[in-house]
């Protein structure tokens, strides 16, 4: 399996997001829906509060992507969905503390929203991750 990521010259070249990742070979997919920041009690954390959402919403991402015998590096996309008004530059700014030093983040879209499931979400994501399959 061959994962390449792609910042072609044309676009924004962002430390935050990859542009474009592609994938190559025999393959396990693993689809994440939309994680929300509550904790494994299903309380809120962080109400009010974008960054400690974020910070919530990226563990459960995490938690979900070991379950299926990934890791966060196997993450190649993610979707944002941000209640309107929200500050995108502390979500990635928690997105960075998470991510750390590691290479090639993934691509990134992010969606401007007027509302969650719950009104006191202010960030929701989900995400695909690809490992290689030990089935041909």
């Amino acid at each position: 399996m061959a994962i390449q990521y792609f910042n072609p010259d044309g676009l924004n070249k962002n430390p935050v997001f990859t542009n474009v990742v592609s994938v190559l070979g025999y393959t396990k997919t693993i689809y994440i829906g939309g994680q929300d920041p509550i904790d494994a009690s299903g309380n809120i954390v962080g109400k009010g509060d974008i960054k400690r959402q974020t910070k919530q919403v990226l563990a459960n991402l995490e938690t979900a992507v070991k379950a299926a015998g990934g890791i966060p590096e196997n993450i190649v996309k993610w979707n944002i969905y941000l209640v309107q008004g929200q500050s995108l530059l502390l979500g990635f700014e928690a997105f960075q503390e998470f991510w750390g030093r590691r290479p090639n983040p993934p691509a990134v879209t992010t969606a401007i929203v007027s509302g969650l499931a719950n009104p006191d979400f202010l960030i929701e994501m989900d995400a695909i991750a690809v490992m290689e399959s030990n089935q041909p």
